[in-house]
């Protein structure tokens, strides 16, 4: 094939990667970013600057009606979408704001797949079609004051009374927590650790926001506090005890950061870019310069890596071939980078990176929350360690 032949280089899809989406991946993709196009980003700085997510009950609705939530499970009012096209929801979700795409992760890889993966038939019909809506939102209760990267040693327990349970405890970090109407709480129980569909409206039961952040600020964090919650016998989650069962929802979770990453990059170096076509310093465009486009291109093959290892990923999971340490890896690499990207494009756009009429320094901050949410740069590390030695170096 000539030169002349060939199709014409794309600066926003140097690799080419469009190639490998079916027209219905792309449709997925498109409405998403339409949707966060008309209904984030032109809100989401004065979001950021408030600390508050406003209208978080018609936001959800809304991403329901376009079949966001819950999107990659089957049945119960869920679109039955593939990993890829879940991944390239995340992606364009991110590219608006963490905080939305976290909303969305949280409602569906974790608080719904739970009851899906776990729950009876009779919670999935309660709560399923209701959440796939946005009619409901979900919350998932694990991490605790003193317990995050160690869930196993969780203080929230659960005991019986009767046929009863009785919770009490404390969750940290929920996003959701104060607008959800149902919380998936895991806690300690005789018989290992259990799963708890939870209503947020059962006495005992209250989730106080998480003031003062400077990260995830368009994003509703909170509390959980379990004052001797009572519960029926069918509250738990039948299908799973142990910590296979919050493990797993995290690693779901885990799979659309991978691909929501680098959309915040992809987000930022847009911004970089555009500004440093248009920026003059010393007589010309500060893109005509050297070291700029040599940050410009680091940064596109770094962000265009990450996106081919994201689709890369989505294959396997489509094939029931996605291995845990694989997930470990791309969240590793991809959310180093993603903020190695934002930094390097705070720096093209010198003061005014910092400026919230561009979206830099916000998913900067953002990211740095990411980082460390479902499981810290230091727990992927010694998950993929282990792969590659067969040596446990987590104690």
């Amino acid at each position: 094939m000539s030169a002349s032949t060939l199709p014409p280089f794309d600066p926003a899809d140097p690799l080419g990667i469009d190639d490998l989406l079916s027209d219905e991946d792309k449709a997925v993709r498109d409405t998403v970013r339409q949707w966060a196009a008309d209904r984030v980003l032109p809100h989401i700085a004065e979001w950021y600057e408030a600390g508050e997510l406003p209208g978080i009950r018609e936001l959800a609705r809304e991403l329901g009606s376009i079949g966001a939530l819950g999107m990659s499970l089957t049945g119960y009012g869920c679109a039955g979408a593939t990993a890829v096209q879940y991944g390239l929801a995340c992606l364009e979700l991110e590219a608006a704001d963490s905080g939305i795409r976290s909303l969305v992760s949280v409602q569906g890889s974790l608080a719904m797949y739970a009851i899906w993966k776990f729950g009876s038939e009779e919670q999935k019909q309660q709560w399923l079609p209701k959440m796939a809506a946005g009619e409901v939102i979900g919350c998932f209760g694990l991490t605790e004051p003193d317990h995050g990267s160690d869930p196993a040693n969780m203080r929230t327990h659960a005991k019986r009374d009767g046929s009863d349970w009785i919770l009490n405890g404390r969750k940290m970090w929920i996003t959701n927590g104060s607008v959800a109407g149902v919380a998936v709480v895991w806690a300690r129980t005789d018989d290992g650790i259990r799963g708890f569909v939870v209503p947020t409206d059962t006495p005992g039961f209250s989730a106080p926001e998480i003031k003062h952040k400077w990260s995830l600020r368009a994003s509703v964090t909170s509390e959980l506090v379990l004052d001797d919650v009572r519960l029926p016998a069918d509250a738990v989650l039948p299908e799973v005890t142990g910590l296979r069962g919050p493990l797993s929802c995290l690693g779901h979770a885990r799979y659309g950061i991978v691909w929501g990453a680098m959309g915040a990059a992809r987000a930022s170096f847009d911004a970089a870019l555009d500004y440093a076509k248009s920026r003059e310093q010393f007589g010309k465009p500060i893109g005509g310069f050297q070291l700029t486009q040599a940050k410009l291109a680091d940064m596109a093959v770094e962000l265009h890596k990450g996106v081919l290892l994201a689709h890369h990923l989505g294959s396997r999971l489509d094939a029931g071939r996605l291995r845990p340490e694989q997930v470990s890896f791309g969240k590793l690499n991809n959310v180093r980078e993603a903020i190695e990207i934002c930094r390097t494009s705070r720096t093209i756009m010198g003061a005014n990176g910092i400026s919230l009429e561009y979206p830099v320094m916000r998913h900067a901050t953002n990211l740095e929350s990411v980082l460390t949410y479902e499981g810290t740069v230091e727990m992927h590390q010694l998950v993929l360690g282990k792969a590659l030695t067969g040596l446990d170096a987590f104690r």
